[in-house]
């Protein structure tokens, strides 16, 4: 052997090493991912809401308490925790959502989907367009007042 190949004997060396060729590194149609050398009890899949469909309803919410949660600013569902409810749970929330905005998705396409939700703009619930109609009703009714006050 040569001085550059990995000894397999040490005990740090698992075999499954990815520049050892590792036995789980290849595809295999008896693995579904939920092995216990892969974490055990991950999901294949993530939950995601889209919060710009969301109308903040809270259905999901009230069926899967561990998994999603009202956001604050904005009034809509969000993820809190990928493993917060058993699979059976969140796919009874993802269909009691009346506008279809619960989804299962890839890990790779969870992380790709929270790096978009940065750049989201979201409107307030309950606002059209961004807001200007809220502002207008809220002006008048600030004059209105405003004159009440003033005896005009």
């Amino acid at each position: 052997m040569d001085d550059l190949s990995p000894d397999l004997s040490s005990e740090l060396v698992s075999g499954l090493e990815p520049e050892l060729g590792g036995s789980l590194r290849e595809p295999d149609a008896d693995r579904s991912g939920l092995e216990p050398e892969l974490g055990g009890t991950l999901r294949q899949n993530a939950v995601y809401v889209y919060e710009n469909i969301c109308i903040g309803c809270k259905h999901c919410a009230h069926v899967a308490r561990n998994t999603f949660f009202i956001e604050d600013n904005y009034g809509r569902s969000r993820v809190i925790s990928q493993d917060g409810d058993d699979e059976e749970t969140i796919q009874e929330a993802i269909d009691t959502c009346p506008v279809d905005c619960i989804a299962w998705v890839s890990y790779p396409e969870l992380a790709a989907l929270e790096e978009e939700r940065k750049h989201q703009v979201i409107q307030h619930i309950g606002m059209a367009g961004d807001g200007k109609l809220a502002r207008v009703k809220q002006n008048r009714r600030k004059k209105t007042s405003d004159r009440a006050a003033l005896g005009t």
